[in-house]
């Protein structure tokens, strides 16, 4: 009974202790006294919590703020640098990483493209780039307090790579490989989970976000209510394999007329030959069209126009699903942004359901490529604090 009795007091304290920071984090600068006053906490059980977290160095205090009548009141800070996170995006042809301090402010980052390498040789660049971030990052005193890696393909809730079919990755633990190397937690999951996570946490920020990731394949994150949707066991969002082409194309994945064959950078591979563009020697292929369409070139403008009517109408079948507040396309094809746009709205204009238009916002990522990444360490930086709020009970 005593056992219960010490667990329940230490699960209260976590939550008030867990409930006083993200108000600071929030709301920062501000005093003890609003916290107490915006939490319902009492001022003794306010001060305790921010004497602990000042030990943790958590939070940190400023001279005195404005007065309402009575002495100055001390101001309590979030110290976003007493650890860092380290987001990465492995994607098909790239791979990105960033180093966010506990706030997600981007500090540095490190980027890639490769082609068609091995897992061993993804996993080598990998390693480089995060000993690179992970050296960039100043004193403090929690280090590097997780990594986070988005993958493009299907992973479960234990951090294993299921399937990842435009890498050629099956049943691939790079969680664990990854913690062995660098003995700090590690978080793996879908990039477009991570991309939509991204969004909402420092992007667009709506309740109903449907992300659609648009690489090499084709990835799309769901944000249904506020919460990243994952599905029963975390594969949803596999919609790069609808099939919008009924006598279509093979896909890698064994279906015919996949999304993503029509819609993403496979149909700027599959046309390139076109362009006198070897795709066989070529590891940047995006950049080239764009530079091709930014050059006058019509022909490389029409594909991507194209490419915009096909997005489109994958696009038309999510809103009909799912009736979001915003779609919001990002990662490298977001580049065409320019041809691809209207295209991709007249067919979205034309043919989805009248009713389902009313309030819909569709954009192209303002977080750049960067949405995955910083979904990511956003994950890694949670975790982080989750395990402490028990640890320093």
């Amino acid at each position: 009974m005593l056992q219960n009795k010490t667990w329940n007091q230490n699960t209260i304290k976590n939550g008030n202790k867990s409930l006083v920071l993200e108000t600071i984090m929030n709301h920062s600068p501000i005093s003890r006294a609003d916290i107490a006053e915006k939490t319902g906490l009492n001022k003794g059980t306010v001060s305790s919590q921010v004497n602990e977290l000042l030990d943790e160095d958590l939070i940190y205090e400023k001279g005195p703020g404005k007065s309402s009548g009575g002495r100055k009141p001390v101001m309590l800070l979030f110290n976003e640098v007493a650890g860092y996170s380290i987001g990465i995006d492995i994607g098909v042809n790239y791979i990105l990483g960033i180093l966010t301090d506990l706030k997600g402010n981007v500090c540095k980052e490190s980027s890639l493209v490769f082609k068609e390498l091995t897992f061993e040789e993804i996993k080598q660049k990998l390693f480089e780039i995060v000993d690179f971030l992970a050296s960039s990052a100043p004193s403090n005193r929690y280090g590097i307090v997780g990594i986070g890696i988005g993958v493009p393909g299907a992973t479960d809730k234990n951090g294993q790579v299921l399937l990842a079919p435009n890498l050629g990755w099956e049943n691939v633990d790079l969680k664990s490989i990854m913690e062995e190397k660098y003995d700090c937690p590690v978080i793996i999951e879908n990039e477009a989970n991570a991309g939509a996570y991204g969004e909402k946490k420092f992007g667009a920020g709506a309740d109903d976000i449907i992300y659609v990731s648009v690489g090499v394949g084709i990835g799309v994150g769901l944000i249904l209510n506020g919460e990243l949707y994952r599905g029963n066991n975390g594969f949803s969002g596999e919609m790069g394999h609808m099939t919008i082409e009924t006598n279509g194309t093979k896909c890698r994945c064994g279906n015919n007329g996949c999304w993503e064959l029509y819609a993403s950078e496979q149909a700027l591979m599959n046309n390139s030959g076109h362009f006198g563009i070897e795709y066989a020697n070529e590891d940047n292929i995006l950049e080239k069209m764009v530079n091709l369409a930014v050059e006058g070139d019509k022909e490389a403008m029409k594909l991507f126009e194209t490419i915009g009517d096909y997005l489109g109408i994958g696009i038309i079948n999510i809103i009909n699903s799912f009736n979001p507040q915003q779609v919001i396309i990002g990662n490298r094809m977001a580049d065409a942004k320019k041809w691809i746009e209207q295209p991709l709205l007249k067919r979205v204009n034309k043919h989805v359901l009248w009713f389902q238009q009313n309030h819909l916002q569709i954009s192209f990522s303002e977080l750049s490529a960067h949405s995955t990444a910083l979904g990511v360490a956003a994950f890694s930086i949670e975790y982080f604090f989750k395990i402490h709020s028990h640890s320093f009970a």
